[in-house]
């Protein structure tokens, strides 16, 4: 209902901040969490990019998903939470608890919170990563049914945090979650149009082929999804009846590759992307670069590997139309321009 007030924790991430444009669109009060009160103006640009003055009906929490301090505050008269903040790092971690002890308390803290505070719904933002790893080759797309395995040959330290994190809050909610209701949200990669400086890892992608940072392209394959779809999916799982005690995948269409996704820019930005790289890197070049740079040795189980995921249960139960894999690229790159995010892009005026 209009006017109701949300927690949105990681507001100034790629994901909140749409989460917050959306929900102010539909009339609901919003306070959201960042680690440091600093950032309010920062987040408060974003959400103006987004096509939404805030005003007052935008107010800040500082809380840390690893101390239990601000959580009461932050959830107290809220009707729902939206926990979308998750480290999700540029890098490899030194140690995969650098992720996924965050990740995992975070989490708890969070429906702990709201249990106490008497929160109607939490929706969790977790990941394919938590659904589609660690498991023998499938032909069938994933579905919500599928869990990845963490103890897996193929499961490093974010997909092992996504999955640990998930399994904790649904054992929460069965076990000390009372009349707490949780739904979960699992995204492939998230792109679309960018409101800021900080946003998803998925962005980079887009960035650096925008910007010849690479000079070919490894063979790799994985999911999109506009990340105004995401937000609307976690919105609709807040409020709709069918959401209770689900989990969905959001995922546009069939994954793509890393070359299919520079085809798509060169094809519809023209000029802007006559640069992008579409040369397909041989396997065996991105193994030998991978034992000088442990970043590209994260990729190497993944190359090759034609996964796949299935929205079909969001179109079902959620009436969910997503936006295309080629028009959230697309929307990817024209933001990095329109912000002066590129090397080459002219600096958007103060």
């Amino acid at each position: 209902m209009a006017g109701e007030l949300v927690l949105v924790t990681g507001g100034s991430g790629f994901i909140g901040a749409h989460c917050i444009v959306q929900l102010l669109q539909k009339g609901y009060r919003v306070r959201t969490t960042v680690r440091s009160l600093a950032r309010e103006e920062e987040v408060r640009n974003m959400i103006r990019e987004g096509g939404v003055e805030p005003g007052e009906n935008l107010t800040f929490a500082a809380a840390d998903l690893m101390k239990d301090d601000g959580w009461a505050e932050a959830v107290e008269g809220c009707t729902y939470v939206l926990h979308v903040a998750s480290p999700f790092p540029p890098a490899t971690p030194a140690h995969e608890d650098e992720l996924i002890i965050p990740a995992r308390d975070g989490a708890l803290r969070v429906l702990k919170a709201a249990r106490d505070a008497g929160v109607k719904r939490v929706v969790l933002t977790s990941s394919y990563a938590a659904i589609g790893y660690g498991q023998k080759p499938q032909r069938k797309p994933h579905t919500e049914e599928n869990w990845t395995d963490p103890n897996g040959d193929d499961v490093r330290a974010y997909v092992k945090s996504k999955t640990i994190a998930e399994k904790a809050a649904w054992d929460f909610i069965a076990n000390q979650g009372g009349a707490l209701e949780l739904a979960v949200v699992n995204p492939v990669g998230v792109f679309g149009p960018v409101l800021g400086p900080d946003y998803s890892t998925s962005i980079l992608l887009v960035q650096r082929l925008m910007d010849v940072a690479m000079p070919g392209v490894p063979r790799l394959y994985f999911g999109a999804v506009d990340v105004r779809d995401v937000a609307w999916m976690h919105i609709e799982c807040m409020t709709n009846p069918a959401a209770k005690s689900q989990r969905f995948l959001a995922v546009a269409g069939d994954f793509m590759s890393i070359k299919e996704i520079a085809q798509i820019l060169k094809r519809r930005l023209g000029p802007a992307a006559k640069r992008v790289p579409t040369m397909q890197i041989p396997d065996f070049m991105v193994r030998m670069a991978a034992k000088r740079d442990a970043a590209i040795g994260s990729i190497v189980p993944e190359l090759g590997k034609r996964k796949n995921g299935s929205n079909e249960k969001a179109r079902r139960l959620l009436g969910w139309k997503p936006i295309s894999n080629e028009d959230c690229i697309v929307a990817t790159a024209e933001s990095l321009i329109k912000l002066g995010l590129l090397k080459d892009s002219p600096k958007k005026a103060a």
